[in-house]
């Protein structure tokens, strides 16, 4: 059967870094039929709206999807319900890909530009794993609204169920298997109900069906301070949404750039999974030519290997991104000064 790759460029440098994976695509995965889409801002001025019913068809019915960015401030003062990240956010939710895979490794080629010292972070390999559609970013009740003393107030609700955090702790521990075989769950016990409660859970699952898994806890203020201080010790950390989405970006910039992190969300059985650079839309440098396109790259190489089941294509991208990074290929944000396209043209010609 024919493969379909939904590409999703969105805004700001989305649409640069998803032009150079398409290329990258073409190569290692002519077979695949890519088709593409709006998103964020892009579809409100298309359409109105973050996410249309026709994207979001587009993507159930897909195999994988690429993302590039969604934002910017364009759409600054869009009412909060309709701006470019609730495209996002709705897609995630609407393909209920809940569990998010940020994995954080140093290429050897890039052990320097990291901002931490050699000895730190060469042969840095680490795997996030966050829950992606519940917690503090959806509970409700949330708002904004005066209290009964007339005092203006803004909150939100962080809450989870059982079965929600069963289904990403079930894959982390999935994950772990196929790597050394150790979890550190991360949370606020300390302070928070809802912190207490997943470290309960995640301790009762592991008791049911952790076995060959190696589990810890960290309060998540610890987890902070630890990657900065010893990355190294880490190999899967299990992360609610919020906590999540924190470290992941913090890990990102021991790698080198924030330009070099992919991630991936996936779901059930025959949901298509979502890849997505990490870097945002950087709508300062988008349209100059300046943007990073490897965490794209990387993203079309996860979304071959979790969601297309092409992991010799995959392999063929990792490695072509590790060998132009070695001959010295480099972007702005790396030191260098390749544009976006030549920076591909690098990555291309190592395939």
């Amino acid at each position: 059967m024919t493969q379909t790759l939904l590409l999703l460029p969105g805004d700001g440098i989305g649409p640069e870094v998803i032009a150079q994976a398409r290329r990258v695509a073409e190569q290692v995965a002519p077979d695949i039929t890519l088709t593409e889409g709006l998103v964020g801002g892009a579809a409100i001025d298309a359409g109105g709206t973050p996410l249309s019913n026709e994207t979001l068809e587009k993507a159930r019915t897909s195999d994988a999807v690429l993302l590039g960015a969604v934002g910017g401030p364009k759409w600054a003062n869009v009412e909060r319900i309709h701006r470019p990240e609730m495209g996002l956010l709705n897609l995630r939710k609407e393909l209920d890909v809940f569990a998010n895979l940020r994995p954080a490794y140093c290429f050897e080629a890039l052990v320097d530009a990291s901002s931490l010292k050699r000895d730190r972070v060469e042969g840095l390999d680490l795997m996030i794993v966050r829950e992606l559609t519940s917690g503090v970013y959806f509970g409700e009740p949330r708002g904004v609204d005066t209290d009964e003393n007339g005092i203006r107030r803004g909150y939100d609700t962080s809450i989870y169920t059982a079965p929600e955090i069963e289904r990403v702790t079930r894959i982390a521990f999935e994950i772990a298997r196929g790597r050394d075989g150790r979890i550190c769950s991360v949370d606020k016990s300390n302070v928070m109900e809802s912190g207490h409660f997943w470290r309960t859970e995640v301790t009762a699952l592991h008791e049911a069906g952790g076995s060959g898994v190696e589990l810890t806890h960290m309060l998540a203020d610890a987890c902070a301070m630890e990657l900065v201080r010893n990355p190294k010790q880490f190999d899967v950390i299990l992360a609610d949404n919020l906590f999540g989405d924190l470290l992941s970006d913090e890990a990102a910039m021991l790698t080198g750039s924030i330009g070099m992190l992919p991630s991936a969300s996936l779901g059930g059985e025959g949901v298509a999974g979502l890849f997505e650079p990490v870097h945002g839309s950087a709508p300062d440098i988008a349209g100059k030519g300046l943007a990073n396109p490897c965490a794209a790259i990387l993203s079309l190489e996860m979304a071959l290997r979790w969601s297309l089941g092409r992991p010799d294509a995959a392999d063929r991208v990792m490695a072509a991104v590790s060998k132009a990074l070695k001959e010295g290929a480099r972007t702005s944000d790396l030191g260098g000064s390749m544009s976006t396209q030549e920076m591909a043209d690098a990555i291309i010609a190592g395939l």
